[in-house]
């Protein structure tokens, strides 16, 4: 006879499997960050939410995540693949040029931010210990959010998110030391010296060094002959390996798992195997990610906050407020502007995961008050919750700031006299740049207009024919002549703005030929009622191209080819142009959306 299994041992990983697919498409349809839904369910679903309900109603158990520890200890391995992915998209080279970034800003972000905060917390614990310890817990930031919420808006790669990986880099790299601090401060292990300090730290920078080195000499042959087999499942039993082993070395030497995952991606970044690795890890490290934040969430003791609101939003908003203005002010003198500099302080103001690691040691080592550090913990988790809006907040005051600085003088020159036969380019992007590169091989004369001032100053350094401006505004489209303007091509990529250039050359005159860039086939059809001449859809364009490919690699006749090509993209257009957006049921085709994304 089978035993009888135990349904409580898989009541967590399916709670969690069937949170994620609810949080994940609703929040995705709302437009929300899926972080906020999974903090949510976590407060919602943890001990402190429905959790408290179990004693009066037992059946609430199985809507409850009843181990807050096992959870913990797995979603530790979300910020594991995090970094690690990071690591992927880096280099020993890229890593040397933000040293400055990493050891210079990140150093000087923990100390100042710590002896500030340490001097308000001393007033309420009024030992040096306690208050020194609470002020460099809560000067450390989250990067289990803040990475993927910049990764989400696409700005990792910019000054803010260069700024807000170097210190989250560092503060990183702190953590152990941190660890290793409290545990010779803790009167409890006598056992613990200085001298045993000193010894994990030796320990720690043997350890980095060791995966280092052998992640050099490893790593390329042992994908080499993994690939060899050309088993997916082996090449990912591979990835997992190397992942968790140096991960977890780096754990028994003191430091954060975190960072062995992330040296082992830098390592890999500069094999011909890092696309490979990084598409394998991508869903483990989604999922995982999911599962710290809602351990997070858990954390989030509602009641305990019911009891004192304004205490703790006081002491949360002080702390936010309090690192951002240090962060702003520091920020400058290492190249970023006023704009940069206040988006950055916004992301790296609200405490991090770390700093509950933190307090709970110093709470277990009684370095730290229990009553101040479980109001500290709801103060961190609250902050952390509140990152995404934020990074919102700062990305629309980072846009504000923008328009109001000082331009570039490579910029402020203005549009030239009217040309006949001018092409008007709006955005000078990417595919902006592609046009304007193909109307000068036709030796036609285009204008193109962008609102980044970086860009504009770049391009016109390379000799563009680019200025600054905001193509919505009629009177700048009469600067830049369109009276006299052959066509007006448009390139942005926000469908708002898209549409307010749109009504402003439309403005001007009703003759003038449109072509505008689509995100989809609903979007092109707004376009065709807002008066554009063409339309093109990117959703519609690549899986045409996909289509003529393909065909002409199996052997169709290219003439034929291209021939239907046209027709087709002819037939789009005509139904697009009689789309009535209005009523969506009455669409005649929708093309895939996720092609050619």
């Amino acid at each position: 006879m089978a035993a009888a299994i135990d349904l409580h041992a898989y009541q967590e990983p399916i709670l969690f499997l069937a949170t994620a697919g609810i949080v994940v498409p609703l929040f995705h349809r709302l437009k929300v960050s899926p972080v906020l839904g999974f903090l949510a369910a976590g407060a919602l679903l943890g001990p402190y939410g429905l959790g408290r309900l179990m004693p009066s109603y037992p059946w609430v158990d199985w809507l409850t995540f009843t181990d807050p520890e096992g959870t913990s200890r797995l979603a530790e391995f979300g910020v594991v693949f995090l970094l690690f992915t990071i690591g992927i998209e880096l280099s020993w080279q890229r890593l040397r040029l933000l040293r400055r970034m990493v050891f210079g800003f990140g150093t000087l972000q923990v100390v100042l931010c710590t002896l500030a905060l340490s001097l308000f917390a001393y007033k309420s614990v009024a030992t040096v210990t306690a208050a020194a310890i609470i002020g460099i817990a809560l000067a450390l930031s989250s990067t289990a959010i803040v990475l993927p919420v910049l990764a989400e808006q696409k700005r990792l790669n910019t000054s803010p998110g260069r700024a807000s990986f170097s210190a989250l880099l560092f503060q990183d790299l702190a953590v152990a030391p941190i660890l290793l601090t409290i545990a010779v401060l803790d009167v409890r292990q006598p056992e613990v010296t200085t001298l045993t300090l000193v010894t994990s730290l030796l320990q720690a920078a043997l350890a980095l060094a060791v995966i280092v080195v052998l992640g050099r000499i490893v790593l390329r042959p042992f994908f080499q002959m993994v690939s060899t087999t050309k088993s997916p499942e082996l090449f990912m039993a591979a990835c997992l390996l190397v992942v968790l082993v140096t991960s977890l070395v780096a754990a028994a030497s003191g430091l954060s798992m975190a960072l062995g995952a992330f040296i082992a991606g830098i390592l890999l970044s500069e094999t011909e195997y890092r696309r490979a690795v990084d598409t394998t890890i991508q869903p483990f490290k989604g999922l995982l990610l999911g599962v710290f934040f809602v351990s997070v969430g858990m954390n989030l003791d509602v009641v305990r906050f019911l009891e004192a609101p304004l205490t703790i939003l006081g002491i949360a908003t002080l702390v936010i407020t309090v690192k951002s203005v240090i962060i702003f002010w520091l920020s400058r003198p290492f190249g970023l502007n006023a704009a940069e500099a206040a988006e950055t302080g916004l992301l790296l103001g609200p405490g991090g995961e770390f700093a509950l690691v933190i307090l709970g040691s110093a709470m277990a080592a009684g370095l730290v008050p229990g009553e101040a550090g479980q109001s500290l913990l709801i103060v961190t988790t609250l902050t952390m919750v509140a990152i995404p809006f934020f990074a919102r907040l700062g990305r629309r005051l980072s846009r504000r700031l923008e328009k109001k600085r000082a331009l570039d003088p490579a910029i402020t020159v203005p549009p030239p006299p009217e040309e006949p036969g001018r092409v008007i380019v709006a955005g000078y992007g990417r595919v902006g740049q592609l046009v304007g590169d193909m109307l000068q091989r036709h030796k036609v004369p285009y204008l193109a207009i962008d609102l980044d001032p970086a860009r504009v100053a770049e391009q016109r350094r390379a000799g563009k024919p680019v200025y600054f401006g905001d193509g919505s505004y009629p009177e700048f489209l009469r600067a830049c002549g369109i009276e006299q303007a052959r066509a007006l091509v448009i390139t942005l990529d926000t469908p708002s703005a898209i549409g307010a250039v749109v009504a402003a050359a439309r403005q001007e005159r009703q003759d003038i030929t449109i072509v505008s860039r689509a995100r989809d086939d609903k979007h092109a059809a707004q376009l065709y009622d807002l008066g554009v001449d063409d339309a093109v859809p990117e959703t519609i364009e690549a899986s045409l191209q996909l289509s003529e490919a393909v065909l002409t690699d199996i052997g169709v006749p290219m003439g034929l080819v291209i021939a239907s090509i046209h027709e087709r993209r002819d037939e789009f257009r005509e139904v697009l142009k009689k789309k009535n957006t209005r009523n969506p049921e009455r669409i005649e085709f929708r093309a895939r959306r996720t092609v050619g994304k």
